[in-house]
């Protein structure tokens, strides 16, 4: 009766584990193979109403369209420079796409997608941010040599001009947006700091400075607590920081190289994805701690990619190997 009994706890255990593990892993749904294109990605946007994703095939000097719904590759982006951050503005129907070594932001638009303008910014255009209430997108440039300073600039989505040009210290990183707080954050990697945003104003708020870690690149928000994520590459750490005060709250290990992080609501969770090949997943309490749930290894250079909550879906990007061809990862998150 013992030995029946601790049987059945064993077997309770191990179920308890196993729900808990599927609850909370990430599954590989399908790869969107990409076999001419070469070298690194950077940052995805997303059309929902044609379930088009766009993705910054930087090292290739292109962007590349795929279809989610048939993972087909549908258009390319041709003869770019290094494109960064994209931001797909769908009331307007234009694909922005910030260009670093073109040091330019340029607007596409039509079915094929078209160049209708190009707005001047400095060398390394980066990411960038949309504010649907506003209109007004937010875009990081420059700050790589003294004679390119950083700056913000913040741009008309309608007519496509420059409203404000914000000097940061050095290049901006990773944008959010806090659309209730009227509020962006931006990631100031070189120097530790978090740079606040008025989005009414169009000016500097103030500056928080990181100390549990430096290197500050991607981020991401948790409008429900208030909590602002970050990812640190030295040491590598995901912080947390308390988004109404600055001040850290919650720190964890890594995976080497972060680039992008984002948060779902639904599960109150945060994905960090890593160039060292993993995506690191944590969930967010209402006291703004973290804890570690998952670690899922993708590939070496991996370093970016999107979540989708209406799909309920994180993509990721990952390059080339001398025996592998690009690909696109669909991720489900168990939603």
């Amino acid at each position: 009766m013992r030995r029946r009994a601790l049987l059945l706890f064993c077997l309770s255990g191990l179920a308890a584990l196993a729900g808990a593990e599927s609850s909370t892993t990430l599954t590989l749904v399908r790869s969107i193979s990409l076999p001419s294109v070469v070298g690194r990605f950077d940052h995805f946007a997303f059309d929902a109403s044609e379930g088009r994703l766009f993705v910054a095939a930087t090292g290739n000097h292109s962007v590349e369209i795929v279809n989610v719904k048939t993972g087909q590759r549908v258009e390319t982006i041709a003869g770019l420079g290094k494109p960064h951050g994209l931001v797909w503005v769908a009331d307007e129907g234009k694909l922005f796409v910030a260009d670093g070594s073109l040091a330019a932001l340029k607007v596409f638009t039509g079915s094929p997608l078209k160049e209708v303008a190009s707005l001047a910014l400095s060398d390394d255009a980066d990411d960038m941010i949309y504010d649907a209430e506003t209109k007004l997108l937010y875009v990081g440039h420059g700050g790589g040599k003294a004679t390119t300073p950083g700056r913000i600039a913040v741009v008309n989505t309608s007519d496509n001009s420059l409203v404000e040009n914000l000097p940061v210290s050095a290049h901006p990183e990773a944008l959010e947006i806090d659309p209730k707080g009227k509020r962006v954050f931006a990631n100031i990697a070189d120097s530790s700091e978090i740079v606040v945003i008025d989005t009414e104003t169009h000016s500097i708020k103030t500056t928080w400075k990181l100390s549990r870690a430096k290197d500050n690149v991607p981020s991401a928000y948790d409008a429900d607590d208030q909590a602002l994520l970050v990812g640190c590459r030295t040491p590598a750490r995901s912080v947390s920081v308390d988004a109404a005060t600055g001040t850290e709250v919650s720190d964890l290990p890594s995976a080497a190289g972060a680039d992008d992080l984002f948060y779902e609501a639904q599960r109150h969770r945060a994905y960090l994805i890593s160039g060292s090949g993993a995506v690191d997943v944590y969930e967010v309490a209402p006291d703004k701690s973290l804890k570690a749930v998952d670690s899922i290894k993708t590939r070496q250079g991996a370093k970016t990619g999107l979540l989708v909550p209406s799909l309920r879906a994180l993509f990721v990007a990952v390059p080339a190997t001398s025996a592998e061809p690009a690909e696109i990862r669909m991720y489900s998150t168990g939603l």
